[in-house]
């Protein structure tokens, strides 16, 4: 059994959620987000929750019985409120910038680092802090990390990108033998 599937998930005032042959619609506004189930889960919504329901007895069906209902439950939560992801910068010279659709990076290198913020996703900057915003869990944890990724934090002194609520491990550096 599935402790996570077996959860109904509440729908929220202003969100519509749709349930045909298998593909669950959730909109608010203009925004509209869909999940296609193929079939190997039963969903239906009963008194203002989305209900799922395991097809098949094995363990495959249950498997999925609980990533669609954590699939809809992020889609859910993501139009209602949002995720969001804090990076902050740390190193001397190093900096970021949101100029219209573009983040610029000093990170060190000899060139600035472009990168060109997807549709649906915002960014700001404040002092050293990198706040990504956005209504897709995956898709706001996949820009973190590419971001991240440019300059990743290293050991000895800190500096690089990293997660606001991450702990760098640090290491001591070379002694000189007395």
């Amino acid at each position: 059994m599935s402790r996570i599937g077996k959860q109904p998930i509440a729908i929220p005032s202003g969100i519509e959620v749709v349930v045909n042959n298998g593909i669950i619609t959730i909109k608010k506004g203009n925004d509209t987000k869909e999940i296609n189930t193929q079939n190997r889960v039963k969903a239906e919504v009963k008194d203002g929750s989305l209900v799922f329901e395991a097809i098949g007895t094995e363990a495959e069906d249950k498997a999925f019985w609980g990533t669609y209902r954590a699939l809809a439950n992020n889609a859910i939560l993501g139009l209602s409120t949002g995720f969001t992801k804090k990076l902050e910068i740390n190193g001397v010279g190093y900096k970021a910038a949101v100029n219209g659709n573009v983040l610029e990076l000093a990170l060190g290198f000899s060139h600035p680092i472009n990168f060109e913020i997807p549709k649906g996703i915002s960014m700001s900057v404040e002092k050293n802090v990198l706040t990504i915003t956005g209504s897709d869990k995956g898709q706001v944890g996949q820009i973190s990390a590419i971001v991240r990724g440019y300059r990743p934090p290293e050991p000895y002194k800190g500096k690089g990108v990293k997660y606001v609520d991450e702990t760098i491990i640090r290491k001591a550096g070379k002694t000189s033998k007395k």
